[in-house]
């Protein structure tokens, strides 16, 4: 086959134009030719392509094929009667095994538990209780992966076949979606692709956690979980007011009330590591350091689930007023130990 560019002319090519009389049957006769030139043309780079880029291509195709091509099953596997010698209590399922493979590991059954494993509360678990982890260099919208080759060996990624049946222990099916690749769907948390690592010898392992900065295990909610999730963009607000910066998480403990100034005003407390959610978002008005070991340190305050979008740092872990700091009800999650 040669090039498009250096193939012959249909009129000289000896039994192809041969015996035609009016100029309609040329013209269809030709247009014919060219059009089997290309498509043999483009089989050829298809076949140039390999299978590879085939796989980075369908990793990109997400959307609304769970509820026509999988089943959602509420509770556990076990709870629903499933075969436990397939899908994620499968011998052959676990990550160590699944990384020896040559190829892609398709499970005929999925299950996603928030669950807690080692300082990583919450988290989603499998079925036989591996952690699930997100890639930071992926895309949410729309979703699509960025580990491959080698990436994929030590990150396989968590795969279900079509048909499949995916069991929700804690985890809110309007969460959970799926990317086509090798030829069966990746599930993905809030637009995150879920992935095993294969140095997660045994259930409740969390040994993938903050590999490289840019993996960790990942929250019912798709944001990132554990004691290394930070807060990036505080750098970015520090360097502005010229402060330094201490990204190193904390325990601490805050009391935030809904109406600033008011003794009476409705309370929540939260305590914890690093990154905290706050059980009622965007109601708080002013914050205060609870207990000696909180007193004193810095807070950030988050717009966002998982500290994420607008902050405000607290250098001393209070504010009596967040409206005459412009941060009336907005903080949904807010950091110990910021700058």
């Amino acid at each position: 086959m040669y090039p498009c560019s250096e193939c012959q002319r249909p009129e000289n090519q000896g039994g192809i134009s041969g015996g035609l009389h009016t100029g309609a049957s040329v013209f269809r006769t030709r247009t014919t030719v060219f059009a089997a030139i290309a498509m043999a043309g483009c089989l050829l780079l298809t076949a140039c392509n390999g299978e590879d880029d085939d796989a980075k291509q369908n990793s990109s195709s997400s959307g609304s094929i769970a509820s026509t091509e999988l089943v959602f099953k509420p509770g556990t596997a076990r709870q629903n009667n499933a075969n436990l010698s397939v899908g994620d209590t499968a011998a052959d399922a676990a990550p160590p095994v699944v990384a020896q493979r040559k190829k892609p590991h398709i499970r005929k059954w999925v299950q996603l538990s928030a669950s807690k494993a080692g300082n990583l509360d919450p988290v989603v678990q499998n079925g036989a209780g591996f952690v699930l982890y997100r890639f930071d260099k992926d895309t949410v919208n729309p979703s699509a992966s960025n580990c491959f080759d080698e990436c994929a060996v030590t990150w396989p990624p968590y795969l279900v076949e079509p048909g499949g049946k995916v069991f929700l222990d804690g985890v809110a099916e309007s969460d959970i979606g799926f990317i086509k690749r090798d030829g069966a769907f990746q599930v993905t948390i809030d637009g995150s692709p879920t992935y095993l690592f294969s140095k997660d010898v045994k259930a409740s392992d969390t040994n993938g956690q903050g590999v490289d900065g840019t993996w960790f295990g990942i929250q019912p909610n798709g944001e990132r979980a554990g004691i290394e999730v930070t807060a990036p963009e505080a750098k970015e607000l520090a360097a502005s007011k010229g402060g330094s910066v201490d990204l190193k998480p904390r325990e601490g403990s805050a009391i935030l009330s809904d109406d600033a100034g008011d003794h009476h005003s409705k309370t929540q407390t939260v305590s914890g590591f690093g990154c905290v959610q706050l059980p009622r978002p965007k109601v708080a008005s002013s914050v205060k350091a609870n207990g000696t070991a909180s007193i004193g340190h810095p807070v950030t305050l988050w717009s966002g689930k998982g500290c994420t979008g607008d902050s405000i740092l607290l250098k001393h872990g209070t504010s009596e007023d967040l409206a005459g700091q412009g941060f009336d009800d907005k903080a949904a999650s807010l950091f110990f130990g910021g700058m």
